[in-house]
């Protein structure tokens, strides 16, 4: 059995009905804006499982869009997302989906930036509030939120890691988590690394500098 947080038994401070629902949807999308990484104007939002059943009874509709907008769990403002969401000027439209070997409780969205930039993310309310984010445009990332998380896609060669490793450790930040994922061999390889402790501005910069990192983005961690 995994060990139990204090939320997987009376869930996080939320606005809503349902911890997976409400507030996992809402942290969904409070994780999907720090993945974007800048303005969006249009999202789609595709409901599997129970969320295709219960979005509107439940809030998932509003709780997403509100994620998008940077509201937090226990937000009331919540309630107003889509009147929010219409003054900004952002776009949204909720369709139905079966998803292979999914979690019921999962969401695949479709976020156009206003640069042109269109990002799919699969993601997943796993209970008490918790979520992962299964898929960053095709990629398995796993990512969760409750560390910080450096996201790195660079070229698979070896030492890449060592180096990203080294650069951590001089700045005394452990490495909780690592995961790394390629499609073959030689091609572009997507390195996960949870750590303890804030990646600050500086960090970031210095591991910028290694030459085979063609993209890097730091997520959460988030409340």
């Amino acid at each position: 059995m995994s060990n139990l947080s204090i939320f997987d038994i009376i869930g996080p401070v939320m606005v809503g009905p349902s911890s997976s629902h409400t507030a996992g949807a809402v942290r969904i999308g409070n994780l999907t804006r720090e993945i974007i990484g800048e303005e969006f104007n249009d999202v789609k939002v595709y409901l599997h499982g129970s969320f295709k059943e219960t979005y509107q009874g439940h809030g998932t509709d509003k709780a997403i869009i509100g994620g998008l907008l940077g509201l937090k769990t226990d937000n009331p403002m919540i309630k107003e997302a889509f009147t929010l969401a219409r003054a900004r000027g952002l776009k949204y439209e909720f369709l139905p989906i079966d998803l292979d070997n999914a979690h019921p409780n999962t969401i695949k969205l479709v976020v156009s930036s206003i640069n042109g930039k269109v990002i799919n993310i699969i993601a997943s309310s796993i209970g008490g509030g918790s979520v992962i984010i299964n898929e960053i445009d095709g990629i398995k990332v796993g990512v969760t939120g409750e560390l910080a998380t450096l996201l790195t896609i660079h070229q698979d060669k070896p030492g890449i890691i060592a180096k990203i490793s080294k650069i951590l450790e001089d700045y005394k930040l452990n490495i909780a988590y690592m995961k790394v994922l390629r499609e073959y061999k030689g091609s572009l390889a997507t390195a996960v690394i949870e750590v303890d402790e804030e990646i600050k501005e500086d960090i970031l910069d210095k591991i910028e500098e290694i030459s085979e990192i063609e993209e890097i983005k730091l997520i959460g961690p988030i409340n």
